[in-house]
């Protein structure tokens, strides 16, 4: 069974009969008036009207207490309480000190059904017409010491109570979106991930086919070869796939960089890739950053580019910031295509981002698409030092 807060209506039987519990509990305080009707040597017709005006005041805060909730503007829920002021200042003055007590159940439903901005006033208002009021009625003063320090902590502490449950709801329902945000984003980074693993086997399964088939009549063992390497790339995919899907895959820069410079020499172009990149300092994280996106600019440049040459360089700069390690893809082709380019750019912008570092897709300084990624590195290098060497 769900709790049931301060201000909210219940939703089912069972939370009616528990609020119905908790707040029948606080009406042992009506014994004073009660006992007043039946021994206060009140007439037979203030007996009955006094006994009517009790049941009429209990009813009414009872509606108001379970109507909360259910749209009612403030000037109707403030015309309550100012309803049921008014009746315990007719009974007061009518029937005497003991119904003093009625004006603390005032104070309270204001700070459990009105506003802080409301009940701040109004549970001051209930206690000053409680004293005026106790101060004309026989011996009320006595009553007052023992009313009106319960009317007032009562009445705040229910408006302390309320923003409480509200905070609480907030943060229930803030702590819901988090889990939907980070849903949301889990479903982006395994779609990325898919995006730049299968793009990338899938191009080079591509090019070995297209080359087995041209080798096939004439050159049967290097067609077989070219097969072989694409059932190892079909496996390797699908070994990518699993730890993608599992969210443990970590891509390793020097592996890729081996795989760029076997995509780009089996697409026929020139390949200048580093052979053995140094990478201290340099986070996992920010490693697997550069890895995915020279993936994914080595993809697009066997894929879109028609280009003849391409030269990968990895370098290490001192900036302003602190060191940096600077990945650069350029290539002599046709340039940079926004359709072919923009979901991976996009991708692996927000992987770099998330790393600290950032990304620029630019013309080439000789024509062609140049893309340059940039991570945050250690100390320790001097600055535009080569990661590594060249191949």
């Amino acid at each position: 069974m769900s709790s049931i807060g301060i201000g909210q209506r219940p939703r089912n039987r069972r939370q009616k009969l528990v609020k119905l519990f908790w707040i029948g509990i606080w009406f042992a305080y009506l014994g004073a008036p009660v006992k007043d009707l039946l021994h206060g040597g009140h007439s037979d017709g203030a007996r009955i009207l006094g006994c009517l005006g009790l049941v009429v005041f209990v009813a009414w805060y009872f509606a108001l207490v379970f109507r909360t909730g259910r749209g009612e503007t403030n000037g109707a829920v403030l015309g309550s309480i100012a309803a049921l002021a008014a009746e315990s200042t007719v009974l007061a003055l009518s029937l005497g000190r003991e119904w003093l007590v009625l004006f603390v159940y005032v104070s309270i439903s204001s700070g459990a059904a009105l506003p802080m901005r409301l009940a701040r006033w109004a549970i001051p208002v209930t206690s000053a017409l409680m004293t005026a009021i106790a101060l004309t009625v026989p011996d009320g003063e006595a009553y007052l010491a023992n009313l009106l320090f319960p009317a007032l902590l009562g009445g705040f502490a229910m408006t302390g109570v309320r923003e409480l449950i509200r905070t609480t709801i907030a943060l229930r329902e803030a702590r819901a979106t988090v889990a939907q945000l980070a849903a949301n984003e889990e479903r982006l980074r395994l779609a990325r991930d898919l995006h730049d693993l299968l793009g990338h086997s899938l191009s080079l399964i591509t090019l070995k086919s297209e080359l087995a088939g041209r080798m096939l009549p004439d050159h049967p063992d290097k067609a077989a070869r070219q097969v072989a390497d694409i059932e190892n790339v079909s496996r390797q995919a699908l070994v990518d796939v699993r730890e993608a899907v599992t969210g443990y895959r970590r891509p390793r820069l020097s592996g890729e960089l081996a795989g760029a410079q076997a995509a780009l020499t089996a697409a026929g172009i020139t390949a200048d890739v580093p052979a053995d990149p140094d990478l201290t300092g340099i986070s996992e994280e920010r490693e697997a950053a550069l890895a995915w996106a020279l993936r994914e600019a080595v993809t697009n440049v066997v894929r879109h580019s028609g280009a003849r040459r391409c030269s990968v360089e990895l370098v290490r700069r001192e900036t302003l910031d602190g060191p940096t390690a600077e990945l650069t893809v350029e290539d002599d082709g046709q340039g940079m295509d926004k359709s072919s380019f923009g979901n991976g750019l996009t991708g692996l912008t927000e992987r770099l981002e998330k790393a600290g570092g950032e990304l620029t897709a630019q013309p080439g300084r000789r024509g062609g698409f140049r893309l340059v990624a940039l991570v945050p590195a250690g100390s320790g290098a001097r600055a535009n030092d080569p990661i590594g060497s060249g191949a």
